[in-house]
């Protein structure tokens, strides 16, 4: 299993915080979350989609969209912040 979480706007989106998720095998990179994330929910795959949305996998910001996603305990969606 893994958690997801959504942070800010996202969580609203998704209509919850956390979730826990048994993603299918062919998950295996951020870049296929997202694909898969759009999937089951096209307003939540827009949203982290977005520009700007940051992501961390165990607890660590990831730099790139091929980052390791099949044997997270943890992933984390956050909305861009604004503010000024």
């Amino acid at each position: 299993m893994t958690r997801l979480l959504f942070f800010g706007r996202l969580r609203d989106v998704a209509g919850y915080a956390e979730r826990e998720f048994v993603l299918p095998s062919e998950i295996e990179t951020i870049a296929d979350l997202r694909v898969y994330l759009a999937a089951y929910d096209p307003h939540l795959g827009e949203a982290v989609a977005a520009r700007g949305v940051r992501i961390a996998v165990d607890q660590a910001f990831c730099a790139s969209e091929g980052a390791p996603a099949r044997d997270a305990r943890e992933i984390a969606f956050m909305s861009p912040l604004s503010g000024g």
